[in-house]
């Protein structure tokens, strides 16, 4: 099975806010338009064994901390935007337990809202660490995602080498072919 939503961003809350696929362009998507999206994205994303159903207002807060987080890595937090980082981050987090068989399992009275704190606990550290200095928006000429760079010289120029990469060194191949 192929995961719906697009991760290895290097981070939950960089992952997280790429739901909104192609922000600020015309080809803008929503990936979270409804309950069943954001469940899916729970699922793919969170620890949780067991699919979950998340409430219509958990999907309404959902898009609300993405952009909250967005403009905290963007250098465009307003207040309000802070204020609901500081009220989800501190909901609690998915907790680990033991089965009786031995496995590692994960729970949390709401789900919805324990991924959600998970998101914006992430956001918030990434913030005040020395990698947010290492955060980058995508090269890719349709794309502005984020992503953290983990290069080791840190020059990373694009979210996935498979596509946005790809995509541009055709493009540079292509216009180098018509020039001669």
């Amino acid at each position: 099975m192929t995961d719906r939503f697009r991760a290895g961003a290097g981070r939950l809350c960089l992952d997280f806010i790429r739901t909104l696929r192609y922000r600020g362009t015309p080809a803008e998507t929503e990936e979270l338009p409804d309950e069943p999206a954001w469940g899916a994205w729970i699922d793919q994303f969170g620890p949780f064994a067991a699919p979950v159903l998340p409430s219509p207002s958990s999907s309404r807060d959902a898009r609300g901390v993405r952009e909250a987080v967005h403009e905290l890595l963007t250098g465009s937090l307003r207040p309000s935007s802070r204020q609901r980082l500081n009220r989800f981050a501190a909901l609690p987090v998915p907790a680990p337990s033991l089965s009786a068989s031995g496995e590692l399992r994960w729970q949390a009275a709401d789900p919805a809202s324990a991924m959600l704190a998970s998101v914006a606990r992430d956001a918030l550290e990434l913030a005040t660490s020395p990698e947010f200095a290492r955060v980058r928006r995508c090269a890719g000429s349709r794309c502005g995602a984020l992503f953290l760079d983990t290069s080791r010289p840190g020059t990373r120029r694009w979210c996935s080498m498979e596509v946005c990469g790809n995509q541009a060194k055709k493009s540079t191949y292509r216009a180098k072919v018509s020039a001669s």
